[in-house]
């Protein structure tokens, strides 16, 4: 089977381009960042620096841990999805579970060393760049020279290798249980590690209240809560899809006809799948808007006070911002990931839509309304991530209830989530369309 997956992945190098692309960015970020350890424990550092440079790498590690993992499984997981016709005619030829599954583990492993090989040398540059910005901000002394080392070596390709292996063994079991009626079983497990990051995260924000204004991790309750609230919410995307659908259902037809009527159908059809784009929508919008927003809160209340900003301070704006940074970065390959390996996948679809009567501007019509409910159900379900962590963080810090940045924060974030989903699908699906509907048709499923 390792033979046979290497030979899949040589003849088909387009379906694992985003799997590559997902590995590359997160190979990158996590040796960027596990970089900086090298550089604190080489010779000649001294403390203050060690520790900066210690606490950005730990912070953003864990964060580009989890991102990698959330990357690497949404793209497998609309691959093998895509692949039902395949993995059945493998198990009429005679292949076990066991051998499909180290087929496709097979394949995910050698586009994720790939990836994670080819972002060694980018990885050494961004590590540069990284501690320049923290020299530039008088937190880490202009005599420290970046290291690329180890543990940023070994850390990079491990996590990458790691997140490939599980995800691709989680977009197996789902597939399978899918296939053998286990599916019930499965989302038990899924509602069950939902309400468990609910829970969680609830707890983490309550918690807030306990601490006082002036404590050093105020900001670390709510924003790990809200992002835990985020984590749960996205575990029941299918779910919370359905739930919205069944709301606007009647408004959608009645004001756009047709194609609402086609959109709705397929979204309904289609939820399963598009969990994967749900995902990355409600992390994005949760972790971003909660983590700007808070440390506006936190600027705001320093400036009011009139006290000079510490070295500290500024060390914990520079790593919330690139905390925000990898997010953007991550959640928007994620989504157009997602979103174009489903959408492409669509082609013989809009060919059946066409044969059917549907002109092409129907078809367009349909795909962007789709678009425009998923942006809506993961910007809402992230923004209550977000306030959830937000509130309680600046009735904390401020003794109001409400931060005074107003709402250009969140519209930023919201422009950029609707920019990236319907950009995507509706680039992707009018290149679809400009294959005529016969040959479309056609096409294999």
């Amino acid at each position: 089977m390792l033979g046979l997956a290497a030979r899949s992945v040589r003849q088909r190098p387009g379906r694992f381009l985003a799997t590559l692309l997902s590995a590359f960015l997160g190979a990158a970020i996590i040796m960027t960042f596990n970089s900086l350890h090298d550089t604190a424990n080489a010779p000649g550092v001294d403390k203050a620096s060690a520790d900066t440079l210690t606490t950005a790498a730990s912070v953003v590690g864990g964060y580009g841990t989890l991102l990698v993992f959330f990357a690497i499984a949404s793209t497998l997981t609309v691959n093998v999805r895509q692949r039902t016709e395949e993995i059945a005619l493998l198990r009429t030829t005679g292949a076990t579970p066991a051998q499909i599954t180290g087929m496709i583990v097979g394949e995910s492993v050698a586009v994720a060393l790939a990836g994670a090989l080819l972002a060694t040398g980018p990885a050494v540059l961004g590590g540069t760049v990284l501690l320049d910005v923290f020299q530039d901000s008088g937190q880490v002394a202009g005599t420290v020279h970046h290291s690329f080392g180890p543990v940023a070596l070994i850390s990079g390709l491990g996590v990458s290798l790691l997140a490939a292996t599980g995800a691709a063994l989680l977009a197996v079991r789902r597939a399978t249980d899918a296939a053998t009626g286990r599916r019930r079983r499965t989302d038990r497990k899924r509602r069950f590690a939902s309400w468990a990051a609910l829970l969680t995260g609830a707890l983490a924000v309550a918690s807030t209240f306990a601490m006082n204004s002036t404590d050093a991790a105020l900001m670390a309750a709510p924003a790990y809560g809200a992002i835990l609230l985020s984590v749960g919410f996205a575990l029941v995307s299918t779910r919370l899809l359905r739930t919205v659908l069944g709301h606007v259902e009647p408004l959608l037809t009645a004001l756009t006809g047709a194609s609402g009527y086609l959109a709705v159908r397929t979204l309904r059809r289609r939820a399963p799948e598009l969990s994967g784009i749900l995902m990355p929508l409600i992390l994005f919008t949760g972790m971003a808007t909660a983590t700007l927003y808070m440390q506006g809160v936190e600027n705001d209340a320093i400036a009011a006070s009139g006290l000079t900003r510490s070295v500290a301070d500024k060390s914990l704006e520079t790593l919330n911002l690139t905390v925000v940074g990898v997010i953007v970065v991550f959640a928007c390959v994620m989504l157009v990931n997602s979103l174009y390996a489903a959408t492409a996948y669509r082609v013989r679809e809009f060919g059946q839509q066409r044969l059917a009567g549907a002109t092409p501007a129907q078809v367009l019509g349909t795909v962007a309304l789709e678009g425009v409910v998923l942006t809506v159900t993961g910007v809402f379900f992230g923004t209550l991530a977000a306030l959830a962590g937000i509130l309680p963080f600046t009735a904390v810090r401020t003794d109001g209830l409400l931060p005074g940045r107003g709402p250009g924060i969140w519209l930023a974030v919201v422009a950029t989530a609707a920019a990236a989903t319907l950009a995507t699908s509706l680039l992707t699906a009018r290149r679809g369309i400009r294959v005529p509907a016969v040959d479309a048709v056609d096409l294999a499923a």
